[in-house]
Protein backbone atom coordinates (compact mmCIF):
# COMPACT_ATOMS: atom_id res chain seq x y z
CA UNK A 1 0.00 0.00 0.00
CA UNK A 2 1.44 3.38 -1.08
CA UNK A 3 1.65 5.97 1.61
CA UNK A 4 1.29 9.66 0.79
CA UNK A 5 3.68 11.76 2.80
CA UNK A 6 1.98 14.45 4.78
CA UNK A 7 3.82 17.76 4.83
CA UNK A 8 4.13 19.51 8.11
CA UNK A 9 2.63 23.01 8.28
CA UNK A 10 6.13 24.56 8.42
CA UNK A 11 7.28 22.63 5.30
CA UNK A 12 4.10 23.56 3.47
CA UNK A 13 4.56 27.23 4.32
CA UNK A 14 8.21 27.11 3.11
CA UNK A 15 7.12 25.66 -0.25
CA UNK A 16 4.34 28.20 -0.66
CA UNK A 17 6.70 31.03 0.27
CA UNK A 18 9.37 29.88 -2.24
CA UNK A 19 6.75 29.60 -5.00
CA UNK A 20 5.41 33.05 -4.07
CA UNK A 21 8.91 34.53 -4.15
CA UNK A 22 9.53 32.97 -7.55
CA UNK A 23 6.23 34.35 -8.83
CA UNK A 24 7.08 37.81 -7.51
CA UNK A 25 10.47 37.74 -9.25
CA UNK A 26 8.86 36.58 -12.49
CA UNK A 27 6.21 39.27 -12.20
CA UNK A 28 8.81 42.01 -11.72
CA UNK A 29 10.87 40.65 -14.62
CA UNK A 30 7.79 40.60 -16.85
CA UNK A 31 6.85 44.11 -15.76
CA UNK A 32 10.39 45.37 -16.42
CA UNK A 33 10.38 43.74 -19.87
CA UNK A 34 6.97 45.23 -20.63
CA UNK A 35 8.05 48.73 -19.57
CA UNK A 36 11.25 48.44 -21.63
CA UNK A 37 9.33 47.19 -24.66
CA UNK A 38 6.70 49.94 -24.30
CA UNK A 39 9.35 52.65 -24.06
CA UNK A 40 11.25 51.26 -27.04
CA UNK A 41 8.04 51.07 -29.08
CA UNK A 42 7.04 54.62 -28.10
CA UNK A 43 10.56 55.87 -28.94
CA UNK A 44 10.43 54.28 -32.39
CA UNK A 45 7.00 55.74 -33.08
CA UNK A 46 7.78 59.25 -31.78
CA UNK A 47 11.40 59.74 -32.95
CA UNK A 48 12.33 60.61 -36.52
CA UNK A 49 14.35 57.72 -37.90
CA UNK A 50 17.54 59.17 -39.33
CA UNK A 51 20.38 57.80 -41.40
CA UNK A 52 23.78 57.17 -39.84
CA UNK A 53 26.91 55.02 -39.78
CA UNK A 54 26.59 51.24 -39.46
CA UNK A 55 27.33 49.43 -36.22
CA UNK A 56 30.98 48.32 -36.04
CA UNK A 57 30.52 46.36 -32.82
CA UNK A 58 27.55 44.26 -31.73
CA UNK A 59 28.05 45.40 -28.13
CA UNK A 60 29.36 48.96 -28.45
CA UNK A 61 27.89 50.19 -31.74
CA UNK A 62 30.36 52.89 -32.80
CA UNK A 63 30.95 54.14 -29.25
CA UNK A 64 34.22 52.28 -28.74
CA UNK A 65 35.58 53.70 -32.01
CA UNK A 66 34.78 57.21 -30.80
CA UNK A 67 36.16 56.67 -27.30
CA UNK A 68 39.48 55.28 -28.58
CA UNK A 69 39.92 57.82 -31.40
CA UNK A 70 42.47 60.65 -31.25
CA UNK A 71 40.03 62.75 -33.28
CA UNK A 72 36.43 61.89 -32.43
CA UNK A 73 35.40 65.35 -33.63
CA UNK A 74 36.68 64.45 -37.09
CA UNK A 75 34.60 61.25 -37.06
CA UNK A 76 31.44 63.17 -36.17
CA UNK A 77 32.19 65.69 -38.92
CA UNK A 78 32.70 63.00 -41.58
CA UNK A 79 29.38 61.41 -40.67
CA UNK A 80 27.68 64.82 -40.91
CA UNK A 81 29.09 65.21 -44.42
CA UNK A 82 27.79 61.76 -45.40
CA UNK A 83 24.43 61.61 -43.60
CA UNK A 84 23.40 65.22 -43.02
CA UNK A 85 23.56 67.84 -40.26
CA UNK A 86 21.64 65.57 -37.86
CA UNK A 87 22.04 61.82 -37.88
CA UNK A 88 21.72 58.73 -35.71
CA UNK A 89 24.58 56.58 -34.44
CA UNK A 90 24.38 53.09 -32.90
CA UNK A 91 25.56 53.09 -29.29
CA UNK A 92 26.08 50.63 -26.44
CA UNK A 93 23.84 47.56 -26.05
CA UNK A 94 21.42 48.50 -28.81
CA UNK A 95 20.96 52.12 -27.76
CA UNK A 96 21.01 54.93 -30.34
CA UNK A 97 22.07 58.56 -30.11
CA UNK A 98 21.06 61.51 -32.27
CA UNK A 99 23.99 63.78 -33.14
CA UNK A 100 23.37 67.48 -33.79
CA UNK A 101 25.79 69.26 -36.16
CA UNK A 102 23.39 72.00 -37.23
CA UNK A 103 23.70 75.51 -35.67
CA UNK A 104 19.93 76.08 -35.55
CA UNK A 105 19.27 72.68 -33.97
CA UNK A 106 22.04 73.27 -31.42
CA UNK A 107 20.67 76.72 -30.51
CA UNK A 108 17.23 75.15 -29.94
CA UNK A 109 18.81 72.45 -27.77
CA UNK A 110 20.80 74.89 -25.60
CA UNK A 111 17.77 77.10 -25.00
CA UNK A 112 16.07 74.12 -23.35
CA UNK A 113 19.00 72.62 -21.44
CA UNK A 114 18.47 71.86 -17.72
CA UNK A 115 14.70 71.64 -18.41
CA UNK A 116 13.93 69.54 -21.50
CA UNK A 117 17.45 68.14 -21.94
CA UNK A 118 19.08 66.76 -18.80
CA UNK A 119 22.31 65.03 -17.89
CA UNK A 120 22.40 61.30 -18.51
CA UNK A 121 22.24 59.11 -15.39
CA UNK A 122 25.95 58.27 -15.85
CA UNK A 123 27.01 61.93 -16.13
CA UNK A 124 24.93 62.87 -13.08
CA UNK A 125 26.37 59.97 -11.06
CA UNK A 126 29.98 60.80 -11.94
CA UNK A 127 29.55 64.52 -11.29
CA UNK A 128 27.93 63.81 -7.95
CA UNK A 129 30.82 61.50 -7.04
CA UNK A 130 33.50 64.06 -7.96
CA UNK A 131 32.02 67.42 -6.99
CA UNK A 132 28.71 66.74 -5.25
CA UNK A 133 25.32 68.32 -5.87
CA UNK A 134 26.57 71.71 -7.02
CA UNK A 135 26.29 73.82 -10.15
CA UNK A 136 27.62 71.08 -12.45
CA UNK A 137 25.19 68.48 -11.13
CA UNK A 138 21.98 70.45 -10.58
CA UNK A 139 19.16 70.98 -13.08
CA UNK A 140 16.16 73.27 -13.48
CA UNK A 141 15.27 75.62 -10.60
CA UNK A 142 18.10 74.34 -8.38
CA UNK A 143 20.64 75.12 -11.10
CA UNK A 144 19.10 78.56 -11.70
CA UNK A 145 19.24 79.39 -7.95
CA UNK A 146 22.83 78.22 -7.48
CA UNK A 147 24.04 80.03 -10.59
CA UNK A 148 22.34 83.27 -9.55
CA UNK A 149 23.99 83.08 -6.11
CA UNK A 150 27.48 82.74 -7.65
CA UNK A 151 27.13 85.21 -10.55
CA UNK A 152 28.40 88.33 -8.68
CA UNK A 153 31.78 86.62 -8.14
CA UNK A 154 32.29 86.43 -11.91
CA UNK A 155 31.16 89.92 -12.93
CA UNK A 156 33.48 92.28 -14.82
CA UNK A 157 33.93 94.32 -11.64
CA UNK A 158 34.95 91.23 -9.64
CA UNK A 159 37.38 89.93 -12.27
CA UNK A 160 38.90 93.39 -12.73
CA UNK A 161 40.00 93.24 -9.08
CA UNK A 162 41.45 89.75 -9.55
CA UNK A 163 43.70 90.63 -12.49
CA UNK A 164 46.62 91.31 -10.14
CA UNK A 165 46.28 87.75 -8.81
CA UNK A 166 46.65 86.41 -12.36
CA UNK A 167 49.80 88.50 -12.84
CA UNK A 168 51.27 87.38 -9.50
CA UNK A 169 51.01 83.71 -10.49
CA UNK A 170 52.43 84.37 -13.97
CA UNK A 171 55.40 86.32 -12.60
CA UNK A 172 56.11 83.62 -10.02
CA UNK A 173 56.45 81.13 -12.86
CA UNK A 174 58.61 83.61 -14.79
CA UNK A 175 60.94 84.01 -11.81
CA UNK A 176 61.31 80.27 -11.40
CA UNK A 177 62.03 79.81 -15.12
CA UNK A 178 64.61 82.63 -15.03
CA UNK A 179 66.45 80.77 -12.28
CA UNK A 180 66.34 77.47 -14.21
CA UNK A 181 67.65 79.12 -17.39
CA UNK A 182 70.43 80.95 -15.49
CA UNK A 183 71.71 77.63 -14.17
CA UNK A 184 71.87 76.12 -17.68
CA UNK A 185 75.03 76.31 -19.75
CA UNK A 186 73.47 77.03 -23.14
CA UNK A 187 71.10 79.85 -22.22
CA UNK A 188 68.07 77.66 -22.76
CA UNK A 189 66.53 74.70 -21.04
CA UNK A 190 63.83 72.09 -21.48
CA UNK A 191 60.78 72.70 -19.28
CA UNK A 192 57.82 70.36 -18.88
CA UNK A 193 55.29 73.16 -19.32
CA UNK A 194 52.05 71.30 -18.59
CA UNK A 195 53.11 70.73 -15.01
CA UNK A 196 53.86 74.44 -14.62
CA UNK A 197 50.53 75.46 -16.13
CA UNK A 198 48.87 73.19 -13.55
CA UNK A 199 50.71 75.03 -10.77
CA UNK A 200 49.75 78.45 -12.15
CA UNK A 201 46.09 77.46 -12.46
CA UNK A 202 45.86 75.91 -8.99
CA UNK A 203 47.51 78.82 -7.16
CA UNK A 204 45.41 81.32 -9.10
CA UNK A 205 42.06 79.68 -8.37
CA UNK A 206 43.10 79.22 -4.73
CA UNK A 207 43.86 82.91 -4.17
CA UNK A 208 41.23 84.40 -6.49
CA UNK A 209 38.41 82.11 -5.44
CA UNK A 210 39.15 81.23 -1.83
CA UNK A 211 41.82 83.67 -0.59
CA UNK A 212 44.12 80.68 -0.08
CA UNK A 213 47.60 80.20 -1.55
CA UNK A 214 48.29 76.54 -2.31
CA UNK A 215 51.93 77.51 -2.85
CA UNK A 216 52.52 74.98 -5.62
CA UNK A 217 54.55 77.58 -7.59
CA UNK A 218 56.78 77.91 -4.52
CA UNK A 219 57.38 74.17 -4.47
CA UNK A 220 54.91 73.37 -1.67
CA UNK A 221 53.27 69.98 -1.75
CA UNK A 222 49.57 70.23 -2.57
CA UNK A 223 47.61 67.03 -2.02
CA UNK A 224 45.03 68.00 -4.64
CA UNK A 225 47.63 68.27 -7.44
CA UNK A 226 48.97 64.84 -6.55
CA UNK A 227 45.52 63.32 -7.09
CA UNK A 228 44.85 65.33 -10.27
CA UNK A 229 48.20 64.22 -11.69
CA UNK A 230 47.46 60.56 -10.91
CA UNK A 231 44.59 60.65 -13.42
CA UNK A 232 47.07 61.11 -16.25
CA UNK A 233 49.86 58.95 -14.85
CA UNK A 234 48.69 55.50 -15.98
CA UNK A 235 47.82 55.70 -19.67
CA UNK A 236 47.77 51.90 -20.01
CA UNK A 237 44.60 51.86 -17.92
CA UNK A 238 42.77 54.20 -20.32
CA UNK A 239 41.55 51.37 -22.59
CA UNK A 240 39.95 49.56 -19.67
CA UNK A 241 38.49 52.84 -18.44
CA UNK A 242 36.91 53.39 -21.85
CA UNK A 243 35.25 49.97 -21.75
CA UNK A 244 34.09 50.52 -18.17
CA UNK A 245 32.44 53.86 -18.94
CA UNK A 246 30.88 52.58 -22.16
CA UNK A 247 29.18 49.77 -20.23
CA UNK A 248 28.29 52.24 -17.45
CA UNK A 249 26.52 54.48 -19.97
CA UNK A 250 23.93 51.70 -20.32
CA UNK A 251 24.10 50.48 -16.70
CA UNK A 252 25.09 53.43 -14.44
CA UNK A 253 24.75 51.23 -11.35
CA UNK A 254 28.15 49.68 -12.08
CA UNK A 255 29.82 52.97 -11.07
CA UNK A 256 29.10 51.75 -7.54
CA UNK A 257 31.48 48.83 -8.13
CA UNK A 258 34.98 49.77 -6.89
CA UNK A 259 37.76 49.98 -9.48
CA UNK A 260 40.93 52.04 -9.81
CA UNK A 261 39.30 54.91 -11.71
CA UNK A 262 36.27 55.15 -9.40
CA UNK A 263 38.49 54.88 -6.31
CA UNK A 264 40.71 57.65 -7.69
CA UNK A 265 37.62 59.77 -8.35
CA UNK A 266 36.45 59.26 -4.77
CA UNK A 267 39.92 60.11 -3.47
CA UNK A 268 39.89 63.35 -5.47
CA UNK A 269 36.46 64.22 -4.08
CA UNK A 270 37.58 63.49 -0.52
CA UNK A 271 40.78 65.53 -0.93
CA UNK A 272 38.91 68.50 -2.38
CA UNK A 273 36.28 68.11 0.31
CA UNK A 274 38.87 68.36 3.10
CA UNK A 275 40.52 71.40 1.49
CA UNK A 276 37.15 73.08 0.93
CA UNK A 277 35.99 72.37 4.47
CA UNK A 278 39.20 73.82 5.96
CA UNK A 279 38.85 76.97 3.83
CA UNK A 280 35.20 77.39 4.76
CA UNK A 281 35.92 77.02 8.48
CA UNK A 282 38.69 79.62 8.27
CA UNK A 283 36.54 82.07 6.32
CA UNK A 284 33.58 81.66 8.70
CA UNK A 285 35.86 82.48 11.62
CA UNK A 286 37.18 85.56 9.84
CA UNK A 287 33.65 86.69 9.09
CA UNK A 288 32.58 86.22 12.70
CA UNK A 289 35.64 88.19 13.85
CA UNK A 290 34.86 90.91 11.24
CA UNK A 291 38.32 90.44 9.75
CA UNK A 292 37.08 90.19 6.17
CA UNK A 293 36.47 93.35 4.23
CA UNK A 294 33.12 94.17 2.60
CA UNK A 295 34.53 93.22 -0.80
CA UNK A 296 35.01 89.68 0.46
CA UNK A 297 31.23 89.24 0.31
CA UNK A 298 31.56 89.39 -3.47
CA UNK A 299 34.35 86.80 -3.61
CA UNK A 300 33.40 83.20 -4.33
CA UNK A 301 33.91 82.04 -0.78
CA UNK A 302 32.25 85.18 0.60
CA UNK A 303 29.15 84.59 -1.48
CA UNK A 304 29.06 80.93 -0.47
CA UNK A 305 29.21 81.76 3.23
CA UNK A 306 26.53 84.42 2.75
CA UNK A 307 24.28 81.89 1.01
CA UNK A 308 24.49 79.51 3.99
CA UNK A 309 22.32 81.85 6.05
CA UNK A 310 18.77 80.55 6.41
CA UNK A 311 17.35 83.99 5.61
CA UNK A 312 19.52 84.43 2.50
CA UNK A 313 17.52 85.24 -0.63
CA UNK A 314 19.43 82.55 -2.55
CA UNK A 315 19.99 80.01 0.21
CA UNK A 316 22.29 77.03 -0.38
CA UNK A 317 22.59 74.02 1.87
CA UNK A 318 25.92 73.06 3.43
CA UNK A 319 26.13 70.21 0.89
CA UNK A 320 25.60 72.64 -2.00
CA UNK A 321 28.19 75.10 -0.65
CA UNK A 322 30.78 72.35 -0.41
CA UNK A 323 29.93 71.19 -3.93
CA UNK A 324 30.51 74.69 -5.38
CA UNK A 325 33.98 74.76 -3.83
CA UNK A 326 34.82 71.46 -5.52
CA UNK A 327 33.37 72.59 -8.87
CA UNK A 328 35.50 75.72 -8.88
CA UNK A 329 38.65 73.81 -7.94
CA UNK A 330 38.15 71.30 -10.75
CA UNK A 331 37.11 73.85 -13.37
CA UNK A 332 39.76 76.40 -12.40
CA UNK A 333 42.53 73.83 -12.34
CA UNK A 334 41.77 71.58 -15.29
CA UNK A 335 40.40 73.72 -18.10
CA UNK A 336 42.74 76.71 -17.85
CA UNK A 337 45.91 74.64 -17.55
CA UNK A 338 44.88 72.55 -20.58
CA UNK A 339 44.23 75.67 -22.69
CA UNK A 340 47.52 77.30 -21.65
CA UNK A 341 49.44 74.14 -22.52
CA UNK A 342 47.84 73.97 -25.96
CA UNK A 343 48.66 77.64 -26.51
CA UNK A 344 52.37 77.06 -25.82
CA UNK A 345 52.35 74.02 -28.12
CA UNK A 346 50.74 75.92 -31.01
CA UNK A 347 53.04 78.94 -30.55
CA UNK A 348 56.02 76.56 -30.62
CA UNK A 349 54.70 75.01 -33.83
CA UNK A 350 54.07 78.45 -35.37
CA UNK A 351 57.07 80.68 -34.58
CA UNK A 352 55.72 83.41 -36.89
CA UNK A 353 52.57 83.68 -34.76
CA UNK A 354 54.67 83.66 -31.60
CA UNK A 355 56.91 86.46 -32.90
CA UNK A 356 53.97 88.59 -34.01
CA UNK A 357 52.27 88.17 -30.63
CA UNK A 358 55.48 89.10 -28.80
CA UNK A 359 55.87 92.21 -30.94
CA UNK A 360 52.33 93.34 -30.08
CA UNK A 361 52.93 92.78 -26.36
CA UNK A 362 56.31 94.55 -26.34
CA UNK A 363 54.92 97.47 -28.35
CA UNK A 364 52.13 97.86 -25.81
CA UNK A 365 54.74 98.17 -23.05
CA UNK A 366 53.37 97.84 -19.54
CA UNK A 367 51.27 94.95 -18.33
CA UNK A 368 47.75 95.58 -19.66
CA UNK A 369 44.86 96.11 -17.27
CA UNK A 370 41.73 93.94 -17.39
CA UNK A 371 39.95 96.41 -19.67
CA UNK A 372 42.99 96.77 -21.93
CA UNK A 373 43.24 92.99 -22.24
CA UNK A 374 39.70 92.97 -23.57
CA UNK A 375 40.05 95.67 -26.26
CA UNK A 376 43.63 96.88 -26.78
CA UNK A 377 45.48 93.70 -27.77
CA UNK A 378 43.66 92.28 -30.81
CA UNK A 379 46.31 89.72 -31.76
CA UNK A 380 46.49 88.31 -28.22
CA UNK A 381 42.70 88.02 -28.32
CA UNK A 382 42.92 86.24 -31.70
CA UNK A 383 45.62 83.82 -30.49
CA UNK A 384 43.58 82.92 -27.40
CA UNK A 385 40.29 82.40 -29.23
CA UNK A 386 41.93 80.31 -31.95
CA UNK A 387 43.21 77.98 -29.20
CA UNK A 388 39.73 77.82 -27.67
CA UNK A 389 38.32 77.00 -31.12
CA UNK A 390 40.80 74.26 -32.08
CA UNK A 391 41.31 72.73 -28.63
CA UNK A 392 38.18 72.89 -26.47
CA UNK A 393 38.89 71.21 -23.09
CA UNK A 394 35.58 69.32 -23.26
CA UNK A 395 35.19 67.72 -26.69
CA UNK A 396 31.60 66.46 -26.54
CA UNK A 397 28.64 65.82 -24.28
CA UNK A 398 25.43 63.80 -24.30
CA UNK A 399 22.06 64.72 -22.79
CA UNK A 400 18.79 62.86 -22.24
CA UNK A 401 15.44 64.25 -23.44
CA UNK A 402 13.11 64.55 -20.44
CA UNK A 403 10.12 65.31 -22.69
CA UNK A 404 9.05 65.01 -26.31
CA UNK A 405 10.36 67.80 -28.53
CA UNK A 406 10.60 68.95 -32.14
CA UNK A 407 14.00 70.32 -33.20
CA UNK A 408 14.10 72.71 -36.20
CA UNK A 409 16.95 72.50 -38.73
CA UNK A 410 18.65 75.16 -40.84
CA UNK A 411 18.78 72.78 -43.79
CA UNK A 412 16.76 69.65 -44.63
CA UNK A 413 18.07 66.12 -44.11
CA UNK A 414 17.02 62.74 -45.49
CA UNK A 415 15.39 60.33 -43.07
CA UNK A 416 16.06 56.59 -43.01
CA UNK A 417 13.18 56.09 -45.46
CA UNK A 418 14.58 58.68 -47.88
CA UNK A 419 12.09 61.46 -47.13
CA UNK A 420 13.29 65.05 -46.66
CA UNK A 421 12.55 66.91 -43.44
CA UNK A 422 13.48 70.32 -42.01
CA UNK A 423 12.77 69.31 -38.41
CA UNK A 424 13.10 66.16 -36.34
CA UNK A 425 10.83 64.71 -33.67
CA UNK A 426 12.48 63.67 -30.42
CA UNK A 427 10.78 61.29 -27.99
CA UNK A 428 11.27 61.41 -24.25
CA UNK A 429 14.27 59.24 -23.38
CA UNK A 430 16.23 60.06 -26.55
CA UNK A 431 19.99 60.55 -26.17
CA UNK A 432 21.32 63.71 -27.87
CA UNK A 433 25.04 64.26 -28.53
CA UNK A 434 26.81 67.47 -29.53
CA UNK A 435 30.49 67.33 -30.47
CA UNK A 436 32.02 70.69 -29.53
CA UNK A 437 35.22 69.73 -31.36
CA UNK A 438 33.32 68.85 -34.55
CA UNK A 439 31.40 72.15 -34.61
CA UNK A 440 34.44 74.28 -33.70
CA UNK A 441 36.58 72.72 -36.46
CA UNK A 442 33.93 71.98 -39.08
CA UNK A 443 34.94 72.67 -42.69
CA UNK A 444 31.27 73.26 -43.55
CA UNK A 445 30.97 75.88 -40.77
CA UNK A 446 34.44 77.49 -40.59
CA UNK A 447 35.59 77.10 -44.17
CA UNK A 448 38.44 75.24 -45.92
CA UNK A 449 41.08 76.36 -43.38
CA UNK A 450 39.06 75.16 -40.37
CA UNK A 451 41.71 72.61 -39.31
CA UNK A 452 44.53 75.16 -39.37
CA UNK A 453 45.77 77.23 -36.45
CA UNK A 454 45.07 80.65 -37.95
CA UNK A 455 44.58 83.55 -35.49
CA UNK A 456 44.13 86.00 -38.38
CA UNK A 457 40.60 84.69 -38.92
CA UNK A 458 39.55 86.68 -35.81
CA UNK A 459 40.95 89.99 -37.09
CA UNK A 460 38.86 90.65 -40.21
CA UNK A 461 35.15 90.95 -40.88
CA UNK A 462 35.18 88.13 -43.41
CA UNK A 463 37.43 85.92 -41.26
CA UNK A 464 34.39 84.36 -39.61
CA UNK A 465 32.24 82.77 -42.31
CA UNK A 466 28.48 83.19 -42.57
CA UNK A 467 27.82 79.66 -41.34
CA UNK A 468 30.06 80.14 -38.30
CA UNK A 469 28.11 83.29 -37.40
CA UNK A 470 25.02 81.09 -37.04
CA UNK A 471 26.64 79.26 -34.12
CA UNK A 472 25.28 80.77 -30.92
CA UNK A 473 27.91 80.78 -28.22
CA UNK A 474 30.77 82.96 -27.03
CA UNK A 475 32.34 84.35 -30.23
CA UNK A 476 30.51 81.67 -32.27
CA UNK A 477 32.27 78.89 -30.37
CA UNK A 478 30.78 76.05 -28.32
CA UNK A 479 33.85 75.86 -26.06
CA UNK A 480 31.95 77.48 -23.17
CA UNK A 481 28.66 75.88 -24.38
CA UNK A 482 25.58 78.13 -24.40
CA UNK A 483 22.20 78.67 -22.79
CA UNK A 484 21.56 78.13 -19.05
CA UNK A 485 24.75 76.06 -18.73
CA UNK A 486 27.10 78.62 -20.30
CA UNK A 487 30.34 78.44 -18.31
CA UNK A 488 29.89 80.86 -15.40
CA UNK A 489 33.67 81.40 -15.16
CA UNK A 490 34.15 82.17 -18.88
CA UNK A 491 35.40 85.76 -18.42
CA UNK A 492 37.56 84.72 -15.47
CA UNK A 493 39.17 81.96 -17.56
CA UNK A 494 39.80 84.17 -20.60
CA UNK A 495 41.32 86.96 -18.48
CA UNK A 496 43.64 84.50 -16.70
CA UNK A 497 44.54 82.89 -20.04
CA UNK A 498 45.48 86.25 -21.57
CA UNK A 499 47.46 87.45 -18.55
CA UNK A 500 49.56 84.30 -18.20
CA UNK A 501 50.20 84.00 -21.93
CA UNK A 502 51.17 87.68 -22.22
CA UNK A 503 53.74 87.43 -19.41
CA UNK A 504 55.30 84.20 -20.68
CA UNK A 505 55.46 85.16 -24.39
CA UNK A 506 56.83 88.63 -23.62
CA UNK A 507 59.70 87.12 -21.65
CA UNK A 508 60.46 83.74 -23.23
CA UNK A 509 60.81 82.05 -26.62
CA UNK A 510 59.27 78.58 -26.97
CA UNK A 511 60.19 75.72 -29.32
CA UNK A 512 59.21 72.07 -29.53
CA UNK A 513 62.08 70.16 -27.92
CA UNK A 514 62.41 67.74 -30.82
CA UNK A 515 61.62 70.16 -33.64
CA UNK A 516 58.46 71.70 -35.16
CA UNK A 517 57.18 68.36 -36.49
CA UNK A 518 56.98 66.79 -33.03
CA UNK A 519 53.80 64.74 -32.73
CA UNK A 520 51.32 65.58 -30.01
CA UNK A 521 48.55 63.19 -28.97
CA UNK A 522 45.60 63.24 -26.62
CA UNK A 523 46.18 61.59 -23.24
CA UNK A 524 43.59 60.64 -20.66
CA UNK A 525 43.41 62.81 -17.56
CA UNK A 526 40.38 63.92 -15.61
CA UNK A 527 39.79 65.74 -18.93
CA UNK A 528 41.66 64.92 -22.17
CA UNK A 529 45.10 66.57 -22.17
CA UNK A 530 47.85 67.06 -24.76
CA UNK A 531 51.00 64.95 -24.52
CA UNK A 532 54.10 64.75 -26.68
CA UNK A 533 54.22 61.28 -28.24
CA UNK A 534 56.64 59.05 -26.33
CA UNK A 535 56.44 61.01 -23.06
CA UNK A 536 55.23 59.52 -19.81
CA UNK A 537 51.97 60.66 -18.24
CA UNK A 538 51.00 64.04 -19.68
CA UNK A 539 54.49 65.34 -20.48
CA UNK A 540 54.87 68.36 -22.79
CA UNK A 541 58.59 69.27 -22.77
CA UNK A 542 59.39 72.52 -24.59
CA UNK A 543 62.72 74.22 -25.18
CA UNK A 544 62.59 77.61 -23.47
CA UNK A 545 65.02 80.54 -23.63
CA UNK A 546 64.84 84.15 -22.58
CA UNK A 547 63.55 86.69 -25.05
CA UNK A 548 66.47 88.92 -26.13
Amino acid sequence: MTTIPVLSPSSLWTNVRSVSAFNVVCSFAALWAFVKFSRALRWRLKTTRLRGPPRTSFIYGVSHDLASSQDSGGMYERWATEYGVVYMIPSVFGQSRIVLCDPRAIAHFYARETWTYLQTPLTAALRETIVGRGLLWSEGEAHKRQRKALTPAFSNAAIRKLTSVFYDSAYKAKGAWDTIIESSKDGDTVIEVQNWMNHISLDTVGIAGFSHDFGSLDGKHASVTEVFDTFGANQQASTMNNVFFLVASAFPIITKIPNKRINLTKKLSATMGKISNDLLIRSRREKDANISERDEEKSVIGLLIKSESQDAELHMSAEEVMAQMKVLLVAGYETTSISLTWALIELSRHPDVQTRLREELLAFGTDPTYDQLKVNLPYLDAVVHEILRLHPPLGEFTRLAAADDVIPLSEPVHTESGEKTDSISIAKGTLITISVAAINRSLAIWGPDAKEYKPDRWLTEDGITGKAKEVQGHRHLLTFVDGPRTCIGKDFAIAEFKVVLSVLVKNFVFEMRDGPDTEVEIASGLLPRPRVVGEDGIGVPLRVRRCE
